[in-house]
């Protein structure tokens, strides 16, 4: 049956910044298609995410740790595996962003956002790989942006690594599809998330991007899921390098 290939009982899903927007609605997604969850945030504030998972029945671990740091970083996956048994999905969504002015864009930011945004991703991609490789299966859903297609205004280090993200993601899926690794990349448009407030309410950016959208309003983090758990299941086989766009319209505008 086909629904059935979209069930994931029995595999352990890694969602990075899973505890709170993006993060957390794939990662409820995940859990209410069948799978473990482990969830990596900065601020280890994970309750919510926590309660979500396990009132889906399924089994939950909260680690902490700041992306930018690769101290922190190192081991990580172990970690996921020691306590959860395996890891089968890998979801990349953490991400951080600053705006300014590109003759004004201290590089310190710069950098610290290519480190959460591409360098942990690609570092944690590594860590994952030996595992599914074992495993001769695995699933890795890195997440881009329509920024992924688009350079924005302000926003150069972020434009930057979301194009990053496209191009690692492809150069990934080339060289471990054969391996049974599924490496592809969600893009989302405008959600509503608390990151995204003050763009929202921004009294000039806001109308301005609201108007842009063909359907007319911001998504619902909800209205990832489906994307999310189709990628991490085997619905999704034959998909190698994919970038799949998920954003009302704004693109096709």
């Amino acid at each position: 049956m086909i629904l059935d290939q979209f069930r994931l009982d029995g595999r352990v899903a890694l969602v990075t910044g899973a505890s709170r927007g993006l993060g957390q609605a794939m990662a409820k997604a995940l859990a209410e298609a069948g799978a473990d969850i482990a969830c990596v945030s900065r601020s280890g504030n994970d309750a919510a995410t926590r309660n979500i998972v396990e009132l889906c029945g399924r089994r939950f671990v909260g680690l902490t740790c700041d992306l930018t740091v690769p101290e922190q970083r190192r081991g990580l996956v172990q970690r996921v595996v020691d306590a959860l048994g395996r890891i089968d999905i890998l979801v990349n969504n953490a991400g951080i962003g600053t705006r300014h002015a590109p003759e004004e864009y201290p590089l310190v930011e710069f950098e610290t956002l290519l480190q959460v945004h591409l360098t942990a991703v690609f570092d944690l991609c590594q860590q994952a790989a030996p595992f599914m490789f074992r495993q001769g299966r695995g699933k890795i859903i890195n997440i881009g942006s329509v920024m992924t297609f688009e350079g924005g205004l302000n926003i150069p280090a972020y434009a930057a690594a979301k194009h990053g993200i496209a191009g690692l993601t492809k150069s990934l899926a080339n060289s471990w599809s054969r391996r049974g690794i599924n490496v592809n990349c969600i893009a989302p448009g405008y959600f509503e998330t608390d990151m995204a407030g003050p763009l929202r309410d921004d009294p000039v950016r806001g109308p301005q991007i609201l108007d842009r959208i063909p359907c007319g309003r911001w998504g619902d983090p909800d209205e990832l899921g489906g994307v999310v758990v189709f990628l991490a299941s085997n619905a999704s086989n034959y998909m190698h390098g994919s970038v799949v766009v998920v954003d009302g319209g704004w693109l096709a505008r």
